[in-house]
């Protein structure tokens, strides 16, 4: 992504665009992208995930602020191959590769995760931490509160991230209670609007949130948080995925995207050559169109965080 960034940018600024806004390609999956190649028969072990996420940083990371990478696959082979656009970002996952749950519901920890220091020691310019909260779920006595539980976590990693100068991002994702029905667009919309108040107050740098169904539910998150916000795609069609850029953007003040599958979910499917071509036309097509969907309406997020 060509860009005015220095060798010196720190903060946000290591991971977002010249001009402050924040395009953001995901490959940090491990335990999502097994399954998705188990779905088209594809092999799993580590030196397929490897070579995928290597492939993925190389066709796509030219044209992004940043790459987010897990520690265990991603971190390691995309140095080795030296596969890392120059002036790309890398924000590195520090969750466990494996949750916890209680009664069905995930539960938020960070035993087997990574610390601030071990992600900066590993090259990285930022911290993802993802957690799974329903911030409307009832807390009975003698059950553990689990939205308390992701709120402290959260606390933790920022104040762990702060101590050591790295920037904090938090990814939200909702969940279904058991037994619960599918929830309404609308109802998905008040929840995120909730999730991100809730964890905007905590003091993360940046939150990645689900996109909160349309230009109301972009409008709510946008007066309810206090930090800037980029959105994900959740495996989203490309040319909605465009259109919720739009909206985030204009309606919602959100500083960019994070998003990973939108790009390059038809690649599992493939490999060597047909892979690589595949990422370098399809895939970069479509992360340049993003660029082009949010240039001139994406906020920069030093405006975001100037609006603390």
């Amino acid at each position: 992504m060509s860009d005015t960034r220095t060798e010196q940018a720190t903060g946000l600024d290591a991971i977002a665009g010249g001009d402050g806004t924040l395009a953001i390609v995901a490959m940090d999956q491990r335990n999502t992208l097994r399954r998705m190649l188990t779905a088209v028969e594809r092999p799993t072990d580590p030196e397929t995930i490897r070579a995928f996420k290597v492939d993925v940083t190389e066709a796509l990371s030219p044209a992004a602020s940043g790459i987010l990478l897990d520690p265990d696959f991603g971190v390691p082979a995309v140095q080795e191959a030296g596969a890392l656009a120059s002036d790309c970002g890398m924000l590195i996952a520090a969750e466990p590769p494996d949750r916890v749950s209680w009664e069905g519901e995930p539960r938020a920890g960070l035993e087997g995760g990574k610390t601030a220091a071990e992600v900066r020691a590993m090259g990285g310019d930022a911290v993802k931490l993802l957690v799974q909260m329903r911030p409307d779920r009832p807390h009975k006595a003698g059950d553990p509160d689990l939205v308390a539980e992701v709120v402290e976590v959260v606390r933790t990693v920022v104040e762990d991230c702060a101590a050591v100068g790295v920037p904090s991002v938090v990814e939200t994702l909702l969940y279904s209670l058991p037994g619960e029905e599918p929830l309404t667009p609308r109802r998905r919309a008040e929840l995120i609007t909730e999730s991100a108040r809730i964890l905007s107050e905590v003091g993360p740098d940046l939150l990645k949130l689900e996109y909160p169904s349309d230009a109301a539910g972009c409008r709510a998150v946008g007066e309810a948080v206090t930090v800037p916000w980029a959105m994900l795609s959740a495996g989203m069609d490309f040319e909605p995925f465009l259109a919720a850029i739009a909206n985030a953007c204009d309606e919602g003040g959100a500083s960019g995207f994070i998003a990973g599958r939108v790009y390059w979910k038809e690649a599992v499917a493939l490999d060597g050559e047909e892979r690589r071509a595949f990422l370098s036309g399809t895939a970069r097509s479509r992360l340049e169109r993003s660029l082009e969907a949010m240039a001139g309406h994406a906020r920069p997020w030093t405006e975001a965080a100037a609006a603390r």
